[in-house]
């Protein structure tokens, strides 16, 4: 049985992405500045020239761009400690500048990511999405829809 603040945390990230799946850039905005720490440490590749809870607001808008139909579905979810572990399914419709023009392909691939809590708010995050099957997907390389 998860303790109490596990269940928080979890709740916390259910939060976010229920504010991802609104599509709207300002209700995740809002979401991020009270579920993230302004510090956040990110260790995922986020070429964005920018760190902490803005780099993280800037992934989302290049996502929330690119596929606005954008969903997160949690497949897995564990917690322990201040940590929460979330194995989800990402699918969404290439509408919008992402590498390349909109190509209208679908994409869905896997992402896990790792969340360390501090004060009730993501303090760091790692991240490993699977970058390779979206850009086959999206025709950039080799190896077609999979």
């Amino acid at each position: 049985m998860p303790t109490a603040r596990e269940a928080r945390n979890k709740a916390t990230f259910r939060r976010l992405r229920d504010a991802v799946h609104t599509g709207d850039l300002e209700t995740v905005s809002k979401a991020i500045d009270e579920s993230v720490a302004p510090d956040l440490l990110f260790h995922a590749p986020v070429p964005m020239g920018a760190t902490g809870a803005q780099a993280l607001k800037r992934v989302w808008e290049a996502l929330l761009r690119a596929f606005p139909d954008l969903r997160v579905e949690i497949e897995d979810e564990i917690a322990e400690g201040d940590k929460v572990v979330f194995r989800n399914t990402v699918t969404g419709t290439h509408q919008g500048e992402y590498h390349l023009p909109a190509t209208g392909r679908p994409v869905r691939y896997q992402e896990i990511f790792v969340l360390r809590f501090a004060d009730g708010r993501v303090a760091e995050v790692w991240g490993v999405v699977d970058v390779l099957t979206q850009m086959r997907q999206l025709g950039m390389v080799p190896g077609g829809p999979s």
